[in-house]
């Protein structure tokens, strides 16, 4: 069955101001009259979100590899594809996500240095030809966004990674985006204002396109 509502995705780093952002997007889809669907990755369905927990708990008493730090990340996206988002687009949904791939890309791909193969593969395996009708990107320098990070409380597993990590994932994310022609890069450095009035503007362009 064909897709009939649109799939939005809003990425970026720790701090880059996503809650914000999707709370701004989701007022503007369903301001132009589109039923939304919110999901969040890791997360979205009950399965997912337990997967969640095991990502982002600070395991002291074990290391979590890379590789099961990269399944786990499948494994919640393939569930909250095919048991939410497929269906919410096919039901004539707009569907809003709070990460989707492309942070696996980054984080695992860039951050981790894992092989582009391996990812490829399981991108097959889970997405197959799936991808986001449409993205934003929003960029922070990594120690503005922990900094904003940190002001928010306690930190989870991943936000406890070093800066270089950030700095691999932020460069990676660049690159993803700047080849993406379905991706806006929105400066997360300016004022609030300007940032939400570019926002605005690319959603609004998406939309009318």
């Amino acid at each position: 069955m064909q897709n009939l509502g649109k799939f939005i995705v809003i990425e970026g780093l720790e701090g880059a101001g996503k809650s914000s952002a999707v709370a701004l997007v989701s007022h503007l889809i369903r301001g132009a009259g589109h039923s939304l669907v919110n999901t969040r990755e890791p997360g979205g369905t009950p399965m997912a979100e337990a997967i969640r927990e095991c990502v982002k708990h600070p395991w002291e008493s074990e290391e979590v590899t890379v590789e099961a730090e990269l399944l786990l990340m499948y494994a919640a996206r393939a569930q909250l594809l095919h048991n939410v988002i497929l269906p919410a687009l096919r039901n004539n949904n707009w569907v809003l996500g709070d990460r989707h791939d492309m942070s696996s890309l980054a984080y695992q791909g860039g951050g981790r240095k894992i092989d582009a193969t391996l990812l490829d593969a399981l991108r097959a395996i889970t997405l197959k030809d799936f991808r986001p009708d449409f993205t934003l990107y929003l960029d922070v320098e990594p120690h503005v966004g922990l900094a904003r990070a940190r002001g928010r409380g306690q930190l989870d597993r991943i936000e406890l990674e070093h800066n270089e990590f950030f700095e691999r994932t932020r460069e990676r994310y660049l690159s993803l985006a700047q080849a993406d022609k379905h991706c806006v890069i929105i400066n997360t450095m300016q004022t609030l204002e300007k940032v939400h009035q570019d926002i605005t503007v690319a959603v609004q362009q998406f939309m009318a396109s």
